[in-house]
């Protein structure tokens, strides 16, 4: 599939969705919207939600749906500025400074040039010259340092080097924030994006999403499944299923042959969905969800 094909057909939400589906990605009316809007109106996207309900795979879905390069800033505890912005070779310029002692000698304009600087993923992003698809993830892992420096990035798309002056982005991404929501964003942060809550999937939802990205598995099991992991994700575990552990049990499921789900079955392959042992001691206290009508 060419790129060309990828991103055609974008002019609407509609758009948005259908070409979301031939990446792989099942949106709806919510997620459609939100980001064709970001698009459109060149506003980062804030997409908050518990883990492992496909924010991150929504922004390489919409980076292949546009045909652009996706530039991922992970971040982490102590995320500083020279891993967001960009940073010096100094083992390079150290190396010059030596080789250059022999002769004539190198300047410091010389060693702070083009030639020694190292881009990080913001920086990257803003002197792209194509457009590009920049995903911050899990934005409330960093202190609030780094998000206030983010916020000035994104505010303007453009970076200042003291010895190469002001970057402007000639394109302006299109840019997806993730949060797990493990503490409160600023409000200056909010205010300049727009916001998706991208909670757990609906019933029907999750179904489709397993018989796409599953194709072995029939209706009968699909709906097996996505009934049980809705109903486990309702009760008061440490982590509920993600996404992809819903499908890694779904894969577990045909490997071994199952066509229906009981209480015996579900204990023999938890591993696959819960990865905590009160989770499991409490998935197995509920009988794992599975009723009489699930047999």
């Amino acid at each position: 599939m060419t790129k060309e094909t990828i991103g055609g057909g974008m002019e609407n939400t509609a758009g948005v969705a259908e070409a979301l589906e031939r990446a792989g990605y099942l949106s709806d009316q919510s997620i459609a919207t939100s980001l064709f809007l970001a698009e459109r109106l060149s506003k980062p996207l804030l997409v908050e939600g518990p883990a492992g309900t496909g924010k991150t795979e929504l922004a390489r879905a919409a980076a292949d749906s546009w045909g652009r390069p996706l530039i991922r800033l992970q971040c982490y505890e102590g995320l500083d500025e020279s891993k967001v912005l960009y940073e010096w070779n100094y083992r390079k310029q150290l190396l010059q400074l030596q080789t250059d002692g022999k002769g004539a000698g190198a300047s410091i304009e010389d060693i702070f040039s083009e030639p020694y600087l190292l881009e990080r993923p913001l920086l990257k992003a803003i002197r792209s010259p194509d457009p590009v698809v920049l995903l911050i993830d899990e934005i409330d892992r960093i202190e609030m340092e780094t998000e206030a420096l983010l916020l000035e990035t994104l505010s303007d798309f453009q970076v200042t080097i003291p010895e190469l002056g002001t970057i402007r982005s000639q394109s302006r991404p299109l840019t997806i924030l993730t949060s797990n929501a493990t503490r409160e964003l600023s409000e200056a942060l909010k205010r300049r994006c727009l916001y998706l809550w991208l909670d757990y999937p609906s019933l029907e939802r999750e179904r489709a999403i397993i018989l796409q990205r599953v194709p072995e598995a029939d209706e009968k099991l699909a709906e097996r499944v996505a009934r049980i992991v809705r109903s486990l994700r309702q009760l008061k575990l440490k982590k509920a299923p993600s996404i992809a552990e819903t499908l890694d049990w779904t894969r577990t499921l045909v490997a071994l042959g199952v066509d229906h789900v009981d209480e015996e079955i579900a204990a023999r392959t938890a591993g696959s969905l819960l990865k905590h042992p009160a989770d499991l001691a409490t998935a197995f206290a509920e009988r794992f969800g599975v009723t009489g009508d699930d047999n």
